[in-house]
This record gives C-alpha cells, sequence and structure tokens, in this order.
C-alpha cells in the first residue's frame, strides 16, 4: 500500500511569490471603481458626446437630426450582432435602412413616422419570407424589435426637435436623463445600500435610484422653467418620470445582455460600453418627454 505523499514545504520562495500576488490582487480591487466603470474615461467621453450635440443644435437643428441618424445605425448595428450572439437572425438590411424614421419623423411629421415604421415592419416580414422557413418567426420577430426599440424610439427626439422651441426641449430631455445617470451613480457610490435588482444589475441600489429621481427632477424644474418657460413643478414631473423610465429602459437592456451572454453591446464609446449602452435610457425616456411637454408646457 502506498504511504501518501506528504505536502510540498512552504519554502520562503514561495511565500514571498504568493505575497506579491496577494499584493497584485488588493493593488488592482483598490483601482477598480465601486460602480465598475473607468471613470474619467466615462465622463471624458461623455462630456465630448453633450459638446457635440449642444453645437449641432445651435448651429443647424437638422445637424442634431442626422446625428441621431448616424448613432442609431450603430446602435442597430450592435443590436444585430448581439442578437446573432443568441441565434436570432434578423435581416439586417431592412434592420440598417430603418434608421430612415429618424430624418422622415423630423421632415414630415408624427403620420408619416407611422406610417414608416409600418413599411418597416412589412419589409422585414417580406425581406425574410424568401429565405429558408427555419426559425422565420424568431428572425421577422427580432428585426422588427430592433426596428421599434431604436430607430422608431430614438425618431421621437427628432419630432421634439421639429418644434418651435425644439431646441429647448432636446436640451431638456438631454439633460434630466443625463442627470438621472450622474444623480443615480454618485448617490448608488456614496450611499448605495438595498440592491434593486441584484440579477440584472447587481450595482443598482435603491438608494441610488432616489438620487436618480431627486438629481433629474431639480434639473427639469430648472430646465423647464428657464429654457421652455414653463411651471417648475411641470418640469418636477418631467425630471421624476424621465428617472423612473431611464432606470427602467437601463434595466431591460441589461436583462436583455444577460440573457444573451454579453457584458456590453459594443466597445466604441471608452467606458460606456458601445452606443446602445448609452442610448438605453434616452431612447426610453424620449416618449416620455416628448409626451408631457407636449401636454403640459
Amino acid at each position: 500500500m502506498t504511504e501518501p505523499s506528504a505536502p510540498a514545504p512552504v519554502t520562503p520562495e514561495i511565500s514571498t511569490r504568493r505575497a506579491a500576488r496577494a499584493a497584485r490582487r488588493s493593488a488592482q480591487q483598490a483601482r477598480t471603481p465601486r460602480a465598475g466603470r473607468n471613470l474619467p474615461a466615462a465622463i471624458g467621453v461623455g462630456v465630448g458626446l453633450v459638446l457635440v450635440i449642444l453645437a449641432s443644435l445651435v448651429f443647424w437643428k437638422p445637424a442634431f437630426v442626422y446625428l441621431v441618424t448616424a448613432a442609431a445605425l450603430v446602435g442597430v448595428w450592435e443590436l444585430d450582432q448581439a442578437l446573432r450572439s443568441g441565434r436570432v437572425d434578423p435581416p439586417r438590411l431592412p434592420v440598417l435602412a430603418s434608421v430612415g424614421l429618424i430624418p422622415l419623423a423630423y421632415y414630415a411629421g408624427a403620420d408619416a413616422l407611422a406610417a414608416g415604421f409600418a413599411a418597416a415592419a412589412a419589409l422585414v416580414l417580406l425581406w425574410r419570407s424568401v429565405g429558408a422557413q427555419q426559425d422565420a418567426v424568431r428572425d421577422v420577430a427580432g428585426g422588427v424589435f430592433i426596428v421599434a426599440y431604436v430607430p422608431l424610439l430614438a425618431s421621437i427626439a427628432s419630432l421634439m426637435v421639429a418644434q418651435p422651441d425644439g431646441v429647448g426641449r432636446i436640451i431638456t430631455f438631454i439633460l434630466v436623463t443625463v442627470a438621472s445617470d450622474t444623480g443615480g451613480y454618485a448617490v448608488g457610490v456614496l450611499r448605495g445600500r438595498t440592491p434593486m435588482s441584484p440579477s440584472l444589475s447587481p450595482k443598482k441600489s435603491w438608494e441610488g435610484f432616489a438620487g436618480s429621481v431627486a438629481t433629474s427632477a431639480i434639473v427639469g424644474a430648472i430646465c423647464v422653467g428657464v429654457l421652455l418657460d414653463g411651471a417648475w413643478w411641470a418640469g418636477l414631473l418631467v425630471g421624476a418620470l424621465a428617472a423612473a423610465f431611464a432606470t427602467v429602459g437601463d434595466l431591460a437592456e441589461s436583462a436583455l445582455k444577460r440573457d444573451l451572454g454579453i457584458k456590453d453591446m459594443g466597445s466604441i464609446l471608452p467606458g460606456h460600453g458601445g452606443v446602445m449602452d448609452r442610448l438605453d435610457s434616452l431612447v426610453v425616456t424620449a416618449p416620455v418627454c416628448w409626451a408631457l411637454l407636449h401636454l403640459l408646457v
């Protein structure tokens, strides 16, 4: 019967190597932000994007529409690639062409947008019907989902900017959404204790959500009063509901990414991920801001 071998002795050299590895792990954890972002890169990219958007609004409103169209085109491509990793094969050309809904809404209005969306969905169906019939329903559903999630919702921004006071409406919409993200991030890092949805987004907390709502409501009251000459309470309502829907949009995309087994939709924006990782909140809050500003201001 063979005697069990004794464990190898721990030499000073092995102890030194283990201590060095432990020190490196500790240093890496210390450098990792609590909220999981590369904060300097995220701030730099975020500020740059806001400046580009403001410049397009100030100098020529159609430039903003084309900027949104370009961002939506990248977002559609990222979402298409993500769905393909989950074995959904949307008709690529029709979903990419559907970003034409964004300038269509600006130049022709809401009725044309509704007709254009119906035509885009029909094109997805017809395009996919030509190929093999296996998984056709799943592929068509994926294609219509992309068209509705990105180009259709992004087109609401075109409807807002087309108004006579459209620049003020768009700035209000963007600032309340950014304030929601910033306030939630800051309060979540400093005071976050109670997870909101651990299975979808472990770093989101109810304390952070309260910070999102409060910050967005304050910014909304200021923007509506200063930029749109509206009532402060209307701005509070716009900001609070925008924060709620922005959080829903963020959690919805987190659920989608978890189901597909991916961390980010892309890597084009340092510190943020892909374009869709930034559009997730904006496209969901756009209809909310458009409707509330239309009714209350």
